[in-house]
């Protein structure tokens, strides 16, 4: 398998899409699992998603499943979401609360720190101790939880202190949770996050989005036109006063981070651009204030607005198979009825994600053709060339390929 992925990294040139094998291989997706998603930082959810003692959550990749969950003692904890008895899942619902967490097949029961309490039926002498569950590293990212499956994961502090300038003041951690909606795409993995990664589509595809959302994705492309350029002048200054980083930050292929401004007039996503929800966040009294739009390798982006957080976990099930989910978070004093509405404050990226669905599955069924060769990306879609850049320097340090070589190729 390694000599075919370096064969395969060899055949991939800079600037273009990747090999048709990369999207479409089984065997290509089970190293994307091992080198990806079991070796890097997973975005998991939000710590107001499981605010109370025993409220836990499920995250499904490839062949593995991990439960999160908040011990009595407050504390988050991650562990692979497998009986130590012969291998059942434990936690069957993709979330849910539990004093303790016990297999369906044969009733072992765990606490919520992983370790075997009862084991039914087992010999006089049995060792409980010894068979707890496999625990997974956890860190925090303002109120957000990563979790890594690596026995020695990558360091995660310049990410956090690159981005915790720009979303602590929009408070994480004091929210709570509106509405989570997940839907399965028939796609692979990597093409869902392509699609995120680049706005060329979307003045042909989402007309709810393009209510708020402006397309441009750095400072200097709104310097082409006139009407633009004044748009983010005006948002700058505000930020500037409020103190409110906004110019890119530094985070190379492996994340990005920014706040951009709203179409003028808008305010929020919205199908009318007003206001999602009467509360703001944190300490924010203007409503006015543009997103964050924060996006972390493999598998994560997110919209931090003045009235609330949109949270986007990708996940892979198989090679053609992505489970994307979407959690919409508001103050947690926030009263739904009198601060939002539910249907209001979902709308927009209800309808963005399905059209999303819909491109990444045409997309994935062109791939699979005969016909298909790798494209150029435009110039419009540096955000896709990053995350490539990124896949290929990790498949290949996987593969055992030189980063100089890779640097090479194409």
């Amino acid at each position: 398998m390694k000599n075919r992925l370096r064969a395969l990294l060899d055949e991939a040139r800079d600037g273009f899409s990747l090999p048709q094998a990369f999207y479409t291989d089984h065997d290509l997706f089970e190293a994307d699992i091992q080198a990806i998603f079991g070796g890097e930082w997973l975005f998991a959810c939000n710590a107001a998603e499981i605010s109370r003692p025993g409220d836990y959550l499920t995250l499904e990749v490839g062949r593995e499943s991990i439960v999160v969950l908040r011990g009595p003692d407050g504390e988050i904890r991650a562990f692979h979401n497998t009986c130590r008895h012969r291998g059942a899942r434990i936690c069957t619902d993709a979330s849910g609360s539990a004093s303790r967490l016990v297999c369906p097949y044969h009733q072992w029961v765990y606490g919520l720190d992983g370790r075997l309490l009862h084991a039914r039926q087992m010999p006089a002498g049995f060792d409980t101790s010894r068979y707890g569950l496999a625990p997974v590293a956890v860190q925090f990212v303002c109120g957000l939880v990563y979790v890594s499956m690596a026995p020695d994961p990558p360091a995660l502090e310049g990410f956090r202190a690159a981005v915790t300038p720009y979303i602590a003041p929009h408070q994480p951690d004091r929210t709570k949770v509106a509405f989570t909606s997940t839907i399965v795409e028939k796609a692979n993995w990597k093409l869902v996050i392509e699609n995120n990664r680049e706005c060329y589509h979307c003045a042909g595809s989402h007309p709810e989005l393009l209510v708020s959302l402006v397309e441009f994705a750095l400072p200097e492309d709104a310097e082409e036109e006139e009407g633009l350029a004044a748009l983010m002048q005006d948002a700058a200054r505000r930020w500037e006063a409020l103190r409110l980083p906004h110019r890119p930050a530094e985070g190379g292929d492996e994340f990005r981070c920014i706040r951009l401004p709203f179409n003028r007039g808008a305010v929020s996503f919205t199908t009318d651009g007003k206001p999602a929800c009467k509360k703001l966040l944190g300490d924010f009294t203007d409503p006015d204030l543009g997103s964050v739009r924060m996006f972390r390798a493999p598998n994560n982006w997110h919209h931090f607005l003045s009235d609330h957080i949109l949270h986007f976990r990708v996940t892979p099930l198989c090679a053609d198979r992505t489970a994307v989910r979407t959690t919409w978070l508001v103050h947690e004093d926030a009263v739904e009825g009198v601060d939002y509405d539910l249907e209001r404050l979902t709308k927009v990226w209800l309808a963005t994600n399905n059209q999303d669905r819909a491109l990444a599955e045409n997309n994935h069924r062109g791939v699979r053709s005969s016909a298909y060769r790798p494209g150029p990306y435009a110039p419009s879609e540096f955000m896709i060339r990053n995350f490539v850049n990124w896949y290929r320097a990790r498949m290949g340090a996987f593969a055992g390929r030189p980063t100089a070589a890779l640097a090479r190729a194409g």
